[in-house]
């Protein structure tokens, strides 16, 4: 895919999987479900659930809401209440951005790349965490 990214290009249903290396816990986890963007005007309103498992625990049913909306060659992403979280440039297909939420430090890579598959990758450090997760996208 030469072209960038549109918010529009988002709307509908993926499969998601995540993995995720926690280097303080130690346990690796696991997160297998589906992520919905659905549009509510102009924006997008994602809404993944699935269960989520970390070592050999028993796997817990999981739901993670965010707003996504256009801002110029961007798109911004808020958490389900509205709170800022980050915006990333759709003009580059592996576009980076931070949000910090003292003491924490989220760093995101998104990968356009293969689109319409693709994938986002958290780095997350601060006086109590330290994990990484890669979530990818598949449309179902």
């Amino acid at each position: 895919m030469k072209r960038r990214v549109q918010l529009a290009d988002f709307e509908g249903p993926w499969r998601i999987e995540r993995e995720i290396e926690d280097s303080l816990g130690g346990k690796p986890g696991r997160f297998s479900g589906t992520a919905v963007f659905s549009a509510d005007g102009a924006l997008l309103r994602y809404r993944e659930t699935g269960l989520l498992t970390y070592g050999d625990a028993s796997p817990l049913h999981a739901t993670r809401e965010y707003i996504w909306s256009a801002d110029g060659a961007g798109i911004v992403v808020t958490h389900g209440d509205g709170q800022p979280f980050h915006r990333f440039d759709t003009a580059d297909l592996t576009p980076e951005a931070d949000h910090h939420c003292a003491p924490d430090l989220y760093h995101v890579r998104y990968d356009f790349t293969r689109w319409p598959d693709w994938r986002a990758e958290w780095a997350v450090s601060g006086p109590r965490k330290d994990y990484r997760m890669v979530s990818r996208y598949q449309r179902v």
